[in-house]
């Protein structure tokens, strides 16, 4: 299960199968990820990840036109049943009571089912077991009101409303796809064990506003990857952790490391992970998504012409990252332009197959190294470098040649750019909420990582050692082992 340990102002929660080594300060809270990245399926499978991910960005879309659906909810759109699914578990009520809730890095609530839950599947094919929250059973919960100042912050996000029947403040989210899920607030204990030394003991917990969902329909009733409910990390103050932020328990700052080889595995952090290389890009203000502004991409150093009003965000343009997107998808003038960039580099070497609608190559050795070197350029001078390898798919091999696929797909909307987890592998990300900005670093994210609250960006480069700037608030836990529950299911499993 989920473990959280808050020393000394540091939270942690320990989380699955991944030793892990961290040095923290602050309060941070950590958790190992075990991440199945595909990296050596075939075209067919590659052209399934492709629409699924599409789907997700229509209901991206649709939200921030304005129409009538709402994302779950206004930070993010993910879809626990479409490509991939980070769970873990937590603690609600008195007595406390264990629910396996998704990790989303793209919504604001916490939402668990309801005992009366219309919907909600009653087995899982994660061979777990699921559980519904009963406030009639906690002497802590409270459902919360209409008059509440805390239903205030989900009519912010259009996803709450009043029941005048009752009295509850009550929210509704709609998919694109049909799914959705609709219930009412309730606050509770939200359980934290504390660590003093080597010693841990559960004595610690946060009073949280989280959702009651007493209806599922769609996607969300299938019980083949059915969890308890969603555990999100957006923007708004309905986020757990804004809630805790508020409350002085942890930092308005998320950070993340994906490993991005066969094992998989990596981090996320509830705080600040620190590295000397670490760029920040300021983040767009005012948008439902991790919005950037994207200012040129730049192939073997040189600048392709790309009209710069393609990456401007307005409406439904612009450069989104959203760690639950499996590929990478660029706006129509910028896709275009990076093919024949790609194209003219490998001319000489490789002969281009397109199939499924997928730009490959096929080479006569295994290396990459004929492909050229991408930058993404962004606001402020910051500027991700990504390798060939961290573009490239290898759809299959024998003793003649290799097939290598693009990665990069062209977007349906032909103005918007999303960077899912192809290029966010093998990186630092950092999620500045208070600062507005996110910032990322390459890294190898199976080493330890140095994280702070304090703002402090001086550290060691030994990722094994606080910097001396941090050594009289920090807490020195490396070497450490994790082990953690947290798991990645995906629909990918299916193909293999």
């Amino acid at each position: 299960m989920a473990t959280f340990f808050p020393v000394g102002g540091v939270l942690v929660i320990a989380t699955l199968l991944l030793p892990v080594s961290v040095v923290l300060g602050g309060f941070p809270a950590m958790m190992t990820l075990e991440r199945a990245f595909p990296i050596d399926h075939r075209v067919h499978e590659l052209s399934q990840l492709r629409a699924r991910d599409r789907i997700r960005h229509g209901r991206m879309l649709q939200s921030s036109n304005g129409g009538g659906v709402i994302d779950f909810p206004i930070g993010g759109t993910f879809n626990p049943f479409l490509v991939g699914l980070y769970y873990t578990t937590v603690k609600l009520g008195s007595p406390p009571r264990e629910f396996y809730v998704q990790i989303d890095t793209g919504s604001d609530v916490l939402w668990v089912g309801c005992n009366s839950c219309k919907g909600c599947p009653q087995s899982s094919g994660l061979k777990i077991q699921l559980n519904s929250f009963d406030p009639g059973s906690s002497s802590t919960a409270s459902v919360i009101s209409c008059s509440d100042k805390r239903c205030n912050a989900g009519y912010e996000s259009s996803d709450s409303s009043c029941s005048p029947q009752n009295n509850q403040c009550i929210y509704t989210f709609n998919y694109g796809d049909g799914s959705g899920s609709s219930g009412y607030y309730v606050s509770d204990l939200f359980y934290l064990d504390t660590a003093d030394g080597d010693s841990v003991t559960s004595n610690s917990s946060a009073s949280i506003v989280f959702g009651c969902s007493t209806s599922l329909t769609g996607e969300l009733m299938k019980p083949d990857r059915a969890v308890d409910g969603i555990f999100g990390f957006g923007q708004q103050e309905m986020s757990v952790i804004s809630q805790l932020s508020s409350q002085g328990i942890a930092p308005k700052v998320f950070s993340h490391c994906l490993k991005g080889d066969d094992a998989g595995g990596g981090i996320l952090v509830l705080g600040e992970i620190v590295d000397p290389n670490i760029v920040y890009t300021p983040l767009v203000p005012s948008q439902p998504h991790y919005n950037l502004n994207l200012e040129s991409i730049t192939v073997s150093g040189e600048k392709l012409p790309i009209d710069p009003s393609v990456f401007a965000t307005s409406g439904s343009q612009g450069t989104i990252v959203d760690s639950g997107t499996t590929l990478a998808y660029l706006a129509e003038g910028a896709y275009n332009s990076l093919m024949d960039a790609i194209s003219n580099a490998v001319s000489q070497y490789a002969n281009p197959v397109v199939s499924h609608g997928i730009q490959c190559y096929s080479v006569s050795s295994s290396s990459t190294n004929i492909f050229p070197q991408v930058s993404l350029n962004f606001a402020g001078g910051a500027s991700m470098v990504l390798g060939p390898e961290s573009y490239l798919i290898e759809q299959d091999s024998d003793a003649v040649s290799t097939t290598w696929c693009i990665g990069f797909q062209k977007s349906d909307t032909h103005d918007l750019t999303i960077l899912g987890d192809l290029v966010l592998v093998d990186k630092i990300v950092v999620y500045d909420l208070a600062g507005q900005q996110i910032g990322w670093a390459d890294y190898d994210c199976s080493m330890s990582v140095n994280v702070s609250t304090t703002g402090t960006k001086s550290v060691n480069t030994d990722p094994r050692k606080v910097d001396s700037s941090l050594q009289n608030e920090a807490l020195k836990l490396t070497p450490i082992t994790i082990i953690s529950f947290l798991m990645l299911i995906s629909m990918l499993n299916s193909f293999w």
